[in-house]
């Protein structure tokens, strides 16, 4: 298993899910050990933070960099010729982004606490993306969630690539204006 692989085997995506499910865990734990009893409410006002920071770089990130910025576009390119295919992001690149961007900055910057709670918050966003764009192109669940998020997924890759960018919710493409205008039949990427 190559850890740099764009496209992805099954054991891979499970280690993405169990690596990021099990790295909110720990930082749920650090956060309690390294948190003042007098800012818990800032500790999850921070991972809140954390979570809408990840659903916007999410949205800009596919939007400007998957979707214009080569080689980046290039490997997307292949994302939208074989949506059933596991090409992703390998967890070692996400994860070592997300420790480079935001967790050494920001305890640079301010210290371990703030640290903690806004990486706590972008790492349950970052797996809450990855299992929610596995599902878009692999369940078959039936839940009302999980249908609109397939269908506006695949308004994306099926009728408009310029347009419905977010996977985990659609509320950065309606506040930028790339949201879907006219809703068509269901688009099949199957």
């Amino acid at each position: 298993m190559s850890i740099f692989k764009l496209e992805q085997s099954r054991r891979a995506i499970t280690f993405d899910f169990l690596f990021y499910g099990f790295s909110v865990l720990v930082l749920v734990i650090l956060l309690a050990l390294n948190c003042p009893s007098s800012k818990w409410w800032l500790a999850i006002t921070l991972s809140f933070a954390g979570f809408a920071i990840s659903s916007l770089v999410e949205y800009f990130s596919h939007r400007f960099i998957l979707h214009g910025v080569k080689p980046f576009s290039n490997w997307h390119q292949r994302h939208h010729d074989q949506p059933k295919a596991g090409i992703g992001t390998p967890t070692i690149v996400s994860a070592s982004l997300i420790v480079l961007l935001i967790f050494i900055p920001v305890g640079l910057s301010l210290n371990l606490f703030y640290a903690l709670a806004v990486t706590l918050g972008v790492v349950a966003g970052y797996g809450t993306y990855s299992v929610t764009h596995h599902a878009t192109h692999h369940w078959h669940g039936h839940s009302r969630w999980l249908t609109r998020r397939k269908y506006w997924h695949g308004l994306h890759h099926c009728v408009r690539p310029d347009r419905c960018f977010g996977v985990t919710s659609s509320c950065w493409d309606q506040l930028f204006g790339t949201s879907q205008e006219k809703y068509v039949s269901r688009p099949k990427y199957e």
